[in-house]
């Protein structure tokens, strides 16, 4: 692997809160090879241990702990210790206030005990509800349609104030359709929820057919249409957020390729990269999925020097299938 591209060689030392998760040991892992040192603090109530790289000191804990573990040395945070099940947050949506609102607060309450002004956040298209235009610009209305989302605009709501009363230098990435896997970090959702892993599940044998909630959306093939970003790339955005953050603002940049695919089509490229079939099971639409979600990345190119490099759907699919392959051939 090589360092990510466009990234300023100038060896930092950073906190990464949730790096034994999915996106966030894929930020860590980009952070080493452009030479800065990491701590990742997780306490693996949806991480993994193995899931930390090679070289980052490792801190099994809390967010709300994190004045502990926080100290004047650190230069900034990358914060993605949050629960994101947006169908357990409905049923259970004080989880969500009290671990990623409650655990903000308390990871801002530590930046600012310990002089470290620096933080990038790992937002979502949740923020956003149901989309009033396509592509969705950071401009639109924000109307989260699940206390995930909720969880999310609130905590971008918090930043917001404590940049302007305090002075952090902060930026909020709200990502869309997520996918892909770099090195050996890659996707081990438990319950899994995201449409490739999934489809590449039945691929393997592990499911006996995909699930396909809804085929008369008012799209191409009737099926919801969504905008896929490989994570590498969407990696190589945090770090470029890292030197693009300004005290006293907070800079909001949505992550997505621009285009988007449809389940059908997602599932017919599974098909074409596996080589193996995929049934499908008609099944009806899921309250509150809308037809189609794209983002414009127009204001992450423009203020942070970012473009997706990887935009490729079968690429995408591809690295996650190697990644799928190797976690089966290893699980008893």
């Amino acid at each position: 692997m090589s360092t990510p591209r466009n990234i300023p060689a100038d060896p930092k030392k950073y906190l990464v809160t949730g790096g034994a998760g999915y996106v966030g040991s894929v930020v860590a892992q980009h952070l080493l090879e452009a030479g800065h040192t990491v701590t990742v603090l997780d306490d693996l109530s949806t991480g993994f241990r193995e899931g930390v790289p090679a070289g980052a000191a490792f801190i099994e804990g809390r967010i709300q702990d994190a004045a502990r573990h926080l100290d004047p040395s650190y230069d900034g945070v990358l914060h993605f210790a949050a629960f994101s099940q947006v169908g357990e947050s409905v049923v259970n949506p004080e989880k969500y206030w009290v671990n990623n609102v409650g655990g903000t607060t308390a990871l801002l309450a530590a930046m600012r005990e310990h002089g470290v002004r620096t933080l990038v956040f790992s937002s979502t298209a949740a923020t956003y509800g149901e989309p009033v235009s396509s592509p969705i610009t950071e401009a639109d209305p924000t109307a989260p349609t699940s206390p995930y989302g909720a969880s999310k605009l609130a905590v971008d709501h918090m930043i917001s104030g404590e940049a302007t009363a305090h002075g952090l230098a902060a930026v909020s990435l709200r990502y869309f359709n997520v996918a892909g896997a770099y090195g050996r970090c890659g996707e081990r959702h438990d319950p899994e929820s995201h449409l490739i892993p999934l489809v590449l599940q039945v691929a393997l044998g592990k499911r006996e057919s995909i699930n396909v909630y809804g085929d008369d959306y008012p799209t191409p093939d009737g099926t919801c249409v969504r905008d896929y970003i490989h994570v590498a790339d969407l990696a190589e955005a945090h770090l470029l957020a890292l030197t693009a953050a300004a005290p006293g603002e907070h800079l909001i940049c949505n992550l997505g390729n621009g285009n988007g695919f449809s389940v059908r089509e997602v599932i017919e490229t599974v098909r074409k990269v596996t080589g193996h079939p995929v049934p499908e099971t008609a099944a009806p639409r899921r309250g509150g999925d809308p037809a189609v979600l794209v983002a414009s990345a127009a204001t992450a190119t423009e203020r942070l020097g970012w473009q997706p490099s990887r935009a490729d759907l079968a690429g995408i699919i591809a690295d996650a299938w190697q990644f799928a392959r190797r976690e089966d051939t290893t699980t008893p």
